[in-house]
């Protein structure tokens, strides 16, 4: 084509998540037999309550547009939850309701980046927050963080991170991909460096409800004056096993909630109507299942961590949190195995899937090449056979 093209656009790169599992499952349409531990989500059945009331919504034709930033009933429904379960105050001007996490973290970037302005993100990341960045004109700056410090920023490298461009820090806690957690001295050490040099904070807390070890707080529980600078982002996907209904939210001060639901009033318009009824239902209703598939997650946690640290060549930390597991690969980089030198995480990655028919996700599509993630959204029998097919590959030369 000869017609220039967008520079912003061609800067975005592909999901290196989706585009693995893309291939996992083009292998498994053709019949192979494929474990993935690819994409995150659960491999749950959404909850039947909830299912209940979205076939009810279709039935009673709540089929249409809502207001943009999504109805009343979900908002308070939200407001609700926020205040039980995470001691904020929140009012509906307060709450955006988006089509999933990704899209609230879009509007809240699109609401407060101008052109330049730098979002410091730690390292190992989740994949989408950089290009999230730049579509929002904004310049992501990265810590790299460290493995033996749970994968979690200090303040010195707040510190060191810090210009006179800084707009914004993203803070995801639990993390995807290390299922890190940021304990209480640690978010009031966060909270008073973002007060001290008036900077957004964007508290991704899409994993909140899936914490093992610990606790989940809110930073902008923390006080008053940090509150007005976080906007919490949450939704239905993880918890709920809610992925494909594509319901997110966002809490933040009135000015950011009023930005954020004129973006999207032109971009995408309303969440889906029966997803957001369905949600309220999720919120309100019997939360049993959401800890009966967390004690399930639990479960294949412990069992996961457990055998990667008995394969040879490779080791892991225990997450606190989320579903995932980043796997230390550097024993074996520098190694042959079936017939290929291991230069990173992408050549161990193509080997595991080529020869193994496992699916993980290399490290460098979340920005550290010495590590690979794997999820345990999966069953407790696909993770003890991929991962005794993994121990055979590793193991094998």
């Amino acid at each position: 084509m000869n017609l220039s093209l967008s520079e912003k656009g061609l800067k975005i790169s592909p999901s290196v998540t989706l585009e693995i599992t893309a291939k996992a499952k083009a292998m498994k349409a053709e019949g192979l037999d494929v474990i993935s531990f690819g994409a995150g989500e659960p491999d749950f059945n959404t909850p039947e309550n909830i299912r209940n009331e979205g076939i009810r919504a279709i039935n009673e034709g709540m089929t249409r547009y809502t207001p943009a930033s999504g109805i009343i009933e979900l908002k308070k429904a939200i407001c609700k939850k926020f205040k039980s379960e995470n001691n904020l105050d929140y009012t509906t001007s307060n709450i955006t309701i988006s089509s999933g996490a990704k899209h609230s973290i879009y509007n809240a970037l699109m609401a407060i980046i101008n052109p330049g302005d730098e979002v410091i993100v730690s390292v190992p990341y989740w994949v989408s927050y950089p290009e999230l960045i730049k579509i929002s004109g904004g310049n992501p700056v990265y810590i790299k963080t460290k493995e033996e410090n749970d994968f979690k920023f200090t303040m010195a490298d707040l510190d060191q991170a810090l210009t006179d461009k800084t707009k914004a820090l993203i803070l995801n806690s639990p993390s995807n991909p290390t299922g890190a957690i940021y304990e209480k001295q640690e978010l009031i050490e966060i909270a008073n460096w973002a007060i001290k040099n008036n900077i957004f904070v964007i508290s991704d807390e899409i994993y909140e409800k899936l914490v093992y070890d610990g606790e989940h707080i809110s930073i902008a529980s923390i006080n008053p004056d940090i509150k007005k600078l976080t906007i919490v982002i949450n939704g239905m996907s993880k918890a709920y096993a809610m992925t494909g209904w594509r319901i997110g939210f966002a809490a933040a001060h009135e000015d950011i909630t009023k930005i954020m639901s004129n973006i999207q009033s032109h971009t995408t318009s309303n969440p889906c109507s029966i997803s957001q009824y369905a949600s309220v239902e999720g919120l309100l209703g019997d939360q049993s299942s959401i800890y009966e598939m967390k004690e399930q997650f639990n479960k294949r946690r412990n069992f996961m961590v457990e055998k990667i640290n008995s394969i040879e060549g490779l080791n892991c930390r225990k997450p606190k949190g989320a579903f995932y597991v980043m796997i230390n690969i550097t024993q074996l980089k520098g190694k042959t195995i079936g017939g290929t030198k291991i230069n990173n995480s992408l050549d161990l990655a193509k080997i595991l899937l080529d020869k193994g028919m496992v699916a993980v996700i290399p490290g460098i599509g979340f920005g550290d090449d010495d590590y690979i993630r794997l999820s345990y959204a999966t069953s407790m029998e696909n993770i003890e056979k991929g991962l005794e097919r993994i121990k055979n590959i590793v193991e094998s030369d």
